[in-house]
C-alpha cells in the first residue's frame, strides 16, 4: 500500500542532541538520517512501493509526490527549511487531500510521522487503536535512531518471500505488497491468521465459473530469480540501468515455474486455487494492465471451508476425471456450479444518466447533429431519440419531450433548400410523437413504445437530391 512520510520541520527539530565527537547534530539530522535509512531498504528490498514526503509545522508542504524514486526522497531530505511551530492537524489535513486525489479513499495507506509522542498517541486513539509508535530505547543517538527505524523496517517493509508449488514443479516467489494477519470475528478468541510460505496450488477451475468473487485483498506475484548456484538475483528492478539489464538478462535464461503459470493461466482463461493455510485459501490468476503487459495476481479469499457458497466446500471440489460424464458438457456449455444465468443486468448496461446538467445537454446535441444530417443518419437519429424518450418517462421528465419537439421544429424550418425532403418529413414526424408521448395520458407515452421513422415515397439515399 503507498506510504506518506510526513517529517515535523518546526523550530524545535533544530534543537542541539549531544553526540560523542565535535560534529554538531540536531534532531532533524536524527529524523533524516533515520529516514535515509528508510529509503535505502525501500530502494532495495521494497521497490514497488509508492512513497511521498510531506514536512509540516504551522503549514503543510509536498516535498515529494508518491514515486518509486528514492533518491529523489533522499535528496529532499537535505533540502529542508526550518520553519515555526508545530502544528498536526494541518498536515494530516494535507496527507488526506494527497492520499485522496491520487488513490482515492478506498486505498489504505501507511503514514510515518517523525513527530512528539504525545501527537501519535492522539492519533492512533482517533484511528481506533489501529497503529504503532516506535521509540527510541536510550539516549538520543545515531545509534539508537538506527535501532528504531530498523524495528520499523521488520515490521512493515520486509519483503514476504515464499516457494509457490504445483506437484513437483516450484518457483521462489516475492508477494506484494506484504499479506497482512487476518483476525476472523466470528471466533471466540480470535488469533491473527498469517498465510503460509510455502503456498500450494490445489487445482484449476474456469474463470466463469469462479467469476468475481469477494477477496480480503490482491497482491502482485514476482519470480524471484535464482542463479546456479543458489544466490538470488532479484525481481529485475534494480537501481540503475546496468545493473537491471544484467539481472533481467540472467533471470531471463533461466527457467521459471512463475512464468509458465502465468501464461497457461492466461491462454486457458483459467485460475488455480492455492492453499494459503488450514481451512484459508486464495486464487492466482492473470490481470492485464494493457494490452500488451500482464502480470500474475493472488486474491486471498476469506479464511474458512467454505469461502465461496457456490462452489462448496473446497476440500470436496476435486478434478472432472472423477466424474461419471463431463460436468461441463461434450461443447463446454454448462457448468456443474450454480452460478446466475448470463442475463444482463441493470448495472452492467448503458443506461441514461443525466447526474450533471452537462450530461443532459449532450444527449440532447447528440440528437440535433444526427437531425441535421437525416436521412443518412436516420436509424442513428431514431436510436438516440428513442433512449432520450425513455429517461424522460422513466424520470417523469415530461417538459423535455416538449422542449426537444420544439427543437426539432425549429431544425425544419433552418433546413436548407439542398435538403433531402424525406429530412422535413421525418423531423416533423418526430416531433409530434414527442408531443404525444408529453401529455403522459396517450398510447403513445407508454415506456415500452417506440418511435419508428416514417415510412414515405422517397427513397432515402443520400445521393438522391432535390
Amino acid at each position: 500500500m503507498p506510504t506518506v512520510v510526513v517529517m515535523d520541520v518546526s523550530l524545535s527539530m533544530t534543537r542541539p542532541v549531544s553526540v560523542e565527537g565535535s560534529e554538531e547534530y540536531q534532531r532533524k539530522h536524527l529524523a533524516a538520517h533515520g529516514l535515509t535509512m528508510l529509503f535505502e531498504h525501500m530502494a532495495t528490498n521494497y521497490k514497488l512501493e509508492f512513497t511521498a514526503l510531506v514536512v509540516f509545522s504551522s503549514l503543510w508542504e509536498l516535498m515529494v509526490p508518491f514515486t518509486r524514486d528514492y533518491n529523489t526522497l533522499q535528496e529532499a531530505l537535505s533540502n529542508m527549511d526550518d520553519y515555526d511551530k508545530t502544528c498536526l492537524e494541518s498536515a494530516l489535513v494535507g496527507v488526506c487531500n494527497i492520499v485522496q486525489q491520487e488513490w482515492g479513499g478506498a486505498i489504505p495507506c501507511q503514514l510515518q510521522s517523525t513527530d512528539s509522542l504525545e501527537y501519535l498517541e492522539r492519533l492512533i486513539d482517533l484511528n481506533n487503536g489501529e497503529g504503532q509508535i516506535f521509540t527510541i530505547d536510550g539516549p538520543l543517538c545515531l545509534k539508537n535512531v538506527q535501532s528504531m527505524f530498523g524495528k520499523l523496517i521488520d515490521l512493515a517493509y520486509t519483503p514476504f518471500h515464499a516457494a509457490l508449488k504445483c506437484g513437483h514443479l516450484t518457483a521462489d516467489v516475492q508477494v506484494f505488497p506484504r499479506p497482512e494477519p487476518v483476525v476472523v470475528d466470528e471466533e471466540i478468541d480470535p488469533i491473527p491468521k498469517v498465510i503460509n510460505t510455502d503456498l500450494e496450488i490445489v487445482g484449476f477451475i474456469d474463470i466463469a465459473d469462479i467469476s468475481s468473487p469477494p477477496v480480503l485483498s490482491r497482491h502482485l506475484v514476482l519470480p524471484i530469480a535464482l542463479n546456479k548456484e543458489g544466490d538470488e538475483v532479484g525481481t529485475g528492478i534494480t537501481d540503475d540501468n546496468e545493473d537491471e539489464n544484467s539481472a533481467n538478462q540472467i533471470a531471463g535464461k533461466i527457467p521459471n515455474f512463475c512464468v509458465l503459470l502465468h501464461g497457461s493461466l492466461k491462454v486457458e482463461g483459467m485460475v488455480a486455487i492455492v492453499q494459503l493455510g488450514p481451512e484459508w485459501h486464495g486464487m492466482l490468476y492473470s490481470q492485464a494492465d494493457s494490452k500488451k503487459k500482464s502480470n500474475l495476481m493472488m486474491s486471498l479469499f476469506e479464511p474458512g471451508s467454505e469461502p465461496l457458497p457456490w462452489l462448496g466446500k473446497m476440500a470436496q471440489l476435486g478434478p472432472i476425471s472423477d466424474a461419471k460424464e463431463n460436468p461441463y458438457g461434450e461443447d463446454d456449455n454448462k457448468s456443474p456450479f450454480p452460478l446466475q444465468p448470463k442475463n444482463k443486468r441493470s448495472y452492467a448496461q448503458n443506461v441514461t444518466v443525466w447526474i450533471k446538467p452537462s450530461g443532459l445537454q449532450t444527449d440532447v446535441q447528440k440528437i440535433l447533429r444526427n437531425a441535421r444530417k437525416l436521412p443518412e443518419k436516420t436509424q442513428t437519429f431514431y436510436k438516440e431519440l428513442n433512449r432520450l424518450r425513455k429517461a424522460a418517462l422513466a424520470f417523469g421528465f415530461l417538459d423535455l419531450l416538449k422542449g426537444v419537439a420544439d427543437m426539432l421544429e425549429r431544425e425544419c424550418t433552418l433546413l436548407p433548400d439542398t435538403a433531402h425532403p424525406d429530412a422535413a418529413f421525418q423531423l416533423t414526424h418526430a416531433a409530434q410523437q414527442l408531443k404525444l408521448a408529453s401529455t403522459g395520458t396517450s398510447e403513445y407515452a407508454a415506456y415500452d413504445h417506440n418511435i419508428t421513422p416514417l415510412h414515405t415515397d422517397f427513397s432515402g439515399s443520400s445521393t438522391e437530391r432535390m
